[in-house]
């Protein structure tokens, strides 16, 4: 499969992988905050199978699947180590490269991110099952689709295999987000898909939540931004790129 792919900015340093969300691509997750993101670092951003210009393969869409494609691409451009930024599904696809491919990654950025199914609103998913490719035709998604895709008649088959990842959405178990040894910044919405109680019970698991002033600011962090959507979030670049900035640059500091 050729993996799309782009690099932007400058570095010597650990590049950034961005990891787009669930029917989307590098436009609609990141066009507000990748040329930001790119004036202090370099900035790996791919598109995953079915999805923007990658090409679907006769293969299901599993988050697993994702984060070894995300692998093979880092071998392929000789990286050996990557901070990864993704949001929403891309956001389980680095998550699950920092519990199985732990490695490879330096540090994460995982916004909108739920580890296990309590994680989302109750009943949200419901009827997801119902959702047809047409519902979607206008939409930002679908409109990034046909202006990027090789095969524009592809969008219904990408729903169809989506509809399918999300009636198994990743999981993973307490114990396994305790042992993730990337550092880890946690970003939600106010009004996320994935519940404030979810972040801040995965922030503890990760050893945050505590008196810093008495104890040290820990490894993690955790951003929740006002007034906005899960949607909404790539949108919040101005608000995002110096945290992301400050946090990804930790490890340089003396």
């Amino acid at each position: 499969m050729d993996i799309h792919h782009e690099e932007h900015g400058i570095g010597e340093g650990r590049p950034l992988v961005l990891v787009h969300g669930a029917l989307s691509g590098i436009g609609t997750s990141f066009g507000r905050i990748l040329p930001l993101l790119a004036k202090s670092r370099r900035v790996i951003a791919i598109e995953l199978q079915a999805h923007g210009r990658t090409p679907d393969i006769d293969r299901p869409l599993t988050v697993e699947n994702f984060a070894a494609d995300v692998v093979e691409l880092l071998d392929r451009l000789g990286v050996e180590r990557a901070d990864l930024f993704g949001w929403s599904m891309g956001a389980a696809v680095a998550l699950r490269l920092g519990t199985d491919h732990a490695d490879r990654v330096g540090r994460l950025v995982l916004a909108s991110v739920s580890f296990d199914d309590a994680g989302l609103h109750p009943g949200l998913l419901d009827g997801i099952q119902d959702l047809q490719p047409e519902h979607l035709h206008g939409s930002e998604f679908h409109e990034e689709y046909l202006r990027t895709a090789p095969d524009p008649a592809g969008w219904s088959n990408l729903v169809t295999k989506m509809k399918v990842l999300d009636a198994n959405l990743p999981q993973w178990t307490p114990e396994q987000i305790r042992a993730l040894a990337a550092p880890t910044m946690i970003v939600l919405a106010d009004s996320d898909i994935v519940q404030p109680e979810h972040a801040v019970r995965m922030f503890r698991l990760l050893g945050g939540a505590v008196a810093g002033d008495l104890t040290g600011l820990p490894a993690c962090r955790l951003a929740i931004l006002p007034g906005t959507t899960h949607t909404t979030i790539p949108h919040r670049a101005d608000w995002l790129t110096p945290m992301i900035d400050e946090f990804l640059d930790e490890d340089h500091r003396g």
